[in-house]
């Protein structure tokens, strides 16, 4: 058994997604995750940018907090880094893109799904390449949706304003005729209840954060790096190289009670 903490990453608020269900999943792990609102959205940056940025965060998981696991709690960072992280770091480095991808195949029930994401998760192309690596059978339909990592950062999740942004940014999707949806973004499972709206209630929304959490908890059961089960409350350590005040408020909204303390950090 190992008591080290799993560690996590994402541009801000949106890998909070996926720290919900690590956190429900694994209720024994301790948990460090970094989001870097100093220097989000990623959505909009040239993916080598992205690639340093996500090196540096994962240089410094496991040189400073030995965690024993990585989890790229970010779309555009997964599609930019995963496979350089996996090559160049001794712990295991685990993705949000390919359980998205199982889950979403796995869903549909007429072949026809889509992704949306941001303009550089959609534009690198691995979401493409993960459902042709998936063999399921389907035609995949794409849409970069620009605006919606920033309403979410904002604490925006409804209202006119972000309604109409999703009436016009998925009304190819629509027309495509999907039955399934992947939000390929961890911001996006916030705007959820919008995006349902828009879309119908006949199409399926998927979202890769509980998928990711259980491909975590595969991964340290199959290696032994599972923590043993405790009587004392695990540590949750959350943060932000942003603004500390708003990353733990808004944080604390959209994650729950265990968001009760946000640390600084600063990168050289």
């Amino acid at each position: 058994m190992d008591d080290r903490p799993i560690g996590m990453f994402d541009s801000g608020f949106g890998g909070l997604t996926v720290a919900r269900a690590l956190i429900d999943l694994l209720p024994d792990e301790d948990l460090v995750y970094v989001g870097d609102t100093g220097r989000y959205p990623y959505g909009s940056r040239p993916l080598d940018e992205v690639l340093a940025f996500a090196v540096e965060i994962t240089r410094y998981l496991v040189g400073h907090h030995d965690v024993k696991v990585v989890v790229v709690a970010c779309n555009t960072a997964a599609a930019a880094a995963l496979a350089e992280l996996q090559a160049e770091f001794p712990v295991p480095v685990i993705g949000v893109i390919e359980p998205g991808v199982r889950a979403l195949v796995s869903a549909t029930r007429n072949g026809q799904v889509g992704v949306i994401g941001t303009v550089s998760t959609i534009g690198s192309g691995a979401y493409q390449a993960a459902v042709v690596e998936a063999h399921g059978g389907v035609k995949l339909s794409c849409a970069a949706c620009p605006g919606f990592v920033e309403f979410v950062e904002r604490g925006e999740i409804d209202g006119d304003e972000v309604h109409v942004l999703a009436e016009r940014l998925l009304a190819p999707l629509q027309d495509a005729g999907i039955d399934t949806l992947l939000l390929g973004c961890t911001h996006y499972p916030y705007l959820a209840r919008t995006i349902a709206d828009v879309m119908g209630r006949d199409v399926v929304l998927v979202s890769s954060a509980d998928e990711t959490a259980f491909s975590v908890a595969a991964e340290l059961r199959d290696t032994g790096l599972a923590r043993a089960t405790r009587q004392e409350a695990p540590v949750h350590r959350f943060l932000s190289s942003g603004d500390v005040a708003w990353f733990r408020q808004l944080g604390r909204q959209l994650l729950g009670p265990e968001l009760d303390h946000t640390e600084a950090i600063t990168w050289d």
